[in-house]
């Protein structure tokens, strides 16, 4: 058995896990969770990340001696270092509207099919690459999130690869950076350092090695869908859905580039075909606004009747924070729906609207691969979500997998005690080991096929 430290960093927390892991278990303890809150800076929104690393340095020493750590976030942000490699001000959080306007440029500039070719990656206007356009700080080199925290920890500096895909700055064919591009873009391809493949040793910080996981935390957590067969699709969901398949290689075809899906990478070699989908970022606002409890609106929000109104949660207008209720209304009226008046009302909504859209997602990525879906496993903390997993079971006709709602740090867990020679060499038998070891929830359909077609219908012709 081995003992490791993961730390994984979401959008609104961060926690430090204790895993543990032998030949037929792998377990996981929470040791410490804190706020991840936004500031405000010169009207810039940005991550405080030193507030960020302290928990982390608080969560290491409550882990004790571990055998290893790693370290997972979201994707695209990075923090800026100077000639002397300090950190050139808090990182700018991808929700700033610094970006607006940027992509279009930069597209009409490049063209699109030909940036899409070379990375595979959606086209997001938070992309690093619109980022990069858009910085006007000065700095010597830039560390996507989990590489700043490590090289913190160990003064190693590097990118891993599988989040080092999500820039739009990789080549996806070759595993590279995409040089002709960024200086297309007029990007210092001298910012970016040496890549890193998962799996493999950062440094040490103090006498535990650091170890490169896969640092994205979608990609650590399809590590942990605990899928038995290839005919699977999964769902990460928890602020976004990230809906897609697990392939051996790209799809970039225009008909997948006009559909907007992102070929990330996996480890061992795989591509992540997806597309994000707003996820519960839209309930998650919406509680704050009401200061309410989830668990007592889900309850009312299963007694009422279904398809009142559905909304597009891919529309711009929802990615900012703010009055998501009151969004989600002008919505309603702009389509000449009901709009929602009670918060189980707007529950339900939001719910089936995202629903429909992993439906939506599914059937299109089923489509431009040629592949058959037969099951769906949804992991991460929307697995929680009793209703979203039979709607979604509902609506995409198929049977959905709930669990683990822990995938992400499992992910961490897993690569690492892989890399220390304490759990299995492949991911059928990482994911086999999981099946084990973490407790599954089975959704079946019971909804009318007919009824979440017309709902999609109905917002395909709304005005």
């Amino acid at each position: 058995m081995v003992t490791v430290a993961a730390v994984d960093l979401g959008a609104s927390s961060g926690r430090v896990m204790l895993g543990r892991v032998s030949s037929d278990e792998v377990s996981l303890t929470e040791l410490h969770r804190f706020a991840n809150v936004p500031v405000s800076s010169d009207g810039v929104l940005r991550w405080d990340i030193r507030a960020l690393y302290r928990g982390i340095r608080d969560g290491l020493r409550a882990a004790g001696r571990v055998d290893s750590l790693g370290i997972d976030s979201w994707g695209v942000d990075y923090g800026l270092l100077d000639a002397d490699g300090g950190l050139v001000g808090n990182p700018v959080h991808y929700r700033d509207d610094r970006t607006a306007g940027v992509l279009e440029r930069v597209t009409e500039s490049l063209g699109a099919p030909d940036i899409y070719a070379t990375t595979g990656i959606q086209f997001l206007p938070f992309n690093t690459l619109y980022q990069l356009v858009a910085e006007t700080a000065v700095g010597r080199r830039i560390l996507l999130i989990p590489d700043l925290i490590a090289y913190w920890l160990t003064g190693e500096q590097g990118a891993e690869l599988t989040n080092a895909s999500t820039t739009q700055l990789l080549d996806i064919r070759t595993r590279t950076w995409a040089f002709g591009l960024m200086r297309r873009a007029g990007i210092d391809p001298g910012l970016f350092p040496p890549l890193r493949e998962p799996g493999t040793r950062i440094g040490d910080a103090g006498s535990v090695p650091v170890i490169a996981v896969a640092s994205h935390d979608t990609a650590s957590a399809v590590v942990a869908v605990p899928a038995e067969q290839e005919a699977f699709a999964y769902i990460s969901c928890g602020t976004w859905s990230l809906v897609g398949l697990e392939l051996p290689k790209p799809v970039l075809t225009e008909e997948s580039r006009l559909a907007n899906f992102t070929n990330e990478l996996g480890v061992d070699g795989t591509i992540r075909f997806l597309r994000n989908v707003m996820g519960l970022w839209l309930l998650q606002e919406s509680l704050r606004v009401w200061a309410a409890d989830l668990e007592p609106l889900l309850h009312a929000a299963a007694q009422v009747p279904p398809f009142a109104a559905i909304i597009d949660p891919d529309d711009p207008v929802f990615l900012p924070p703010g009055d998501m209720p009151a969004r989600i209304a002008d919505a309603c009226r702009a389509t000449g729906q009901p709009v929602p008046q009670t918060p189980p009302e707007f529950v339900r909504c939001i719910l089936e609207s995202l629903a429909l859209a992993h439906r939506r997602t599914l059937l299109e990525a089923q489509r431009l691969t040629g592949r058959h879906v037969d099951v769906v496993h949804l992991v991460g903390g929307g697995a929680r979500n009793t209703l979203l997993c039979q709607l979604t079971a509902d609506a995409c006709g198929v049977d959905v997998v709930a669990g683990p709602v822990e995938a992400t740090a499992l992910g961490n867990v897993l690569m690492q005690a892989r890399t220390l020679g304490a759990a299995p060499g492949e991911l059928p038998a990482l994911r086999a080991l999981l099946r084990r070891s973490q407790p599954l929830t089975r959704y079946t359909p019971q909804g009318n096929d007919n009824a979440w077609r017309s709902a999609q219908r109905r917002l395909d012709s709304a005005p």
